[in-house]
């Protein structure tokens, strides 16, 4: 067998990353647009044969040159990836391959938490980790006729997501609320689920959950084996509404509340993929019109443009009291020269 080393690949290494490119293609794979961290395998011409990328705490973008298939690399990538995740404090490791490589895998210890057959499975580390997520969730079981769910990012918490929650919560017994923990937003997670619990401390029959690692956004949704956008929007919203209805398995949800979508058309496909999937598993799906202010849409998206170019004075239309306050405070300052200096503040 040749001598192969393994090291990590810098941003600014052209040859190596044109490489990987070419590794990657020749695999079927697109590079994901989110990594922070790469590393290849070469051989004693500084070929690459084989790489491997992290992202948070998940692995991506996995392939061996078709050449060295066989020889074991992989094996020596992932245990390289998962070395540099413990060494980032990440022991919770999580990885979505194609369904046709998830049997490789689960024979490197990785667990199936969820498979959209022919398109993608999503796994991870711990034999028990989706189990005993879904097991706590269940301790806060509600009895009740009608308990319903939302799940939101709110970055920020605005009046529509306000309308929405009260809207759902004089229409059902209990209301689950799920708010994506995943701290990749404009505006910290800390932040946003206060906003979201200070803007509806006066409905008493909501139950606030942070998401955990097994709801993420779609900004950070892999994309490296699936053809085009519209693959990546579809696998991303079965997975996650496969992941959903365990979740309400376990809390007794039969009804699902989403906003009305005019300017996203990512959440869009999404919604539309969710009102013809969630009746098969019982579950209604309630789509509510967006709320408007002066005309115009109210979106979290629409605020932070809003902030981004200085016009605080129309916020009022658009916010909750509780959320204004906070952007008139001192603590929020940080948090809008961030988005001031943000490139992209719109959603697409």
């Amino acid at each position: 067998m040749s001598d192969y080393s393994i090291s990590k690949v810098s941003s600014n290494d052209k040859r190596s990353n044109q490489l990987i490119d070419q590794l990657l293609l020749g695999e079927g794979i697109r590079r994901d647009k989110n990594l922070d961290y790469t590393c290849a395998m070469f051989d004693e011409d500084f070929n690459v044969v084989a790489t491997g990328s992290c992202y948070g705490n998940t692995l991506r973008c996995l392939a061996v040159s078709s050449n060295h298939q066989g020889e074991g690399l992989m094996n020596q990538v992932m245990s390289h990836l998962t070395e540099v995740q413990f060494s980032q404090g990440n022991s919770h490791i999580f990885l979505y391959t194609k369904s046709s490589a998830a049997r490789f895998f689960s024979d490197l210890g990785f667990y199936e938490i969820v498979r959209i057959e022919g398109k993608v499975v999503f796994m991870e580390n711990k034999r028990s980790g989706f189990k005993d997520y879904i097991d706590r969730l269940g301790t806060n079981k509600k009895e009740g006729d009608n308990v319903a769910a939302i799940v939101m990012n709110a970055n920020p918490f605005t009046l529509g997501h306000l309308t929405l929650v009260e809207k759902a919560a004089a229409e059902n017994d209990v209301v689950h609320l799920f708010i994506v923990s995943e701290d990749v937003s404009l505006i910290p997670f800390s932040v946003r689920k206060r906003l979201i619990i200070e803007g509806t401390s006066h409905l008493t029959n909501i139950c606030y959950h942070d998401s955990g690692p097994y709801i993420i956004s779609n900004a950070t949704f892999p994309s490296y084996f699936q053809k085009d956008d519209n693959a990546v929007i579809e696998s991303h919203a079965l997975l996650d509404l496969g992941i959903f209805i365990k979740i309400s398995e376990s809390l007794g949800i039969n009804r699902r509340y989403v906003g009305e979508e005019p300017t996203s058309l990512v959440t869009a496909l999404y919604n539309q993929i969710m009102k013809e999937r969630l009746p098969q598993a019982g579950i209604e799906c309630i789509i509510i019109p967006r709320k408007e202010a002066a005309g115009t849409a109210i979106s979290a998206s629409t605020v932070r443009k809003l902030i981004k170019e200085g016009d605080f004075s129309h916020l009022s239309n658009f916010l909750p009291d509780t959320t204004l306050r906070f952007f008139q405070s001192e603590e929020a300052q940080p948090i809008i020269q961030k988005i001031k200096d943000a490139d992209q503040v719109i959603h697409y």
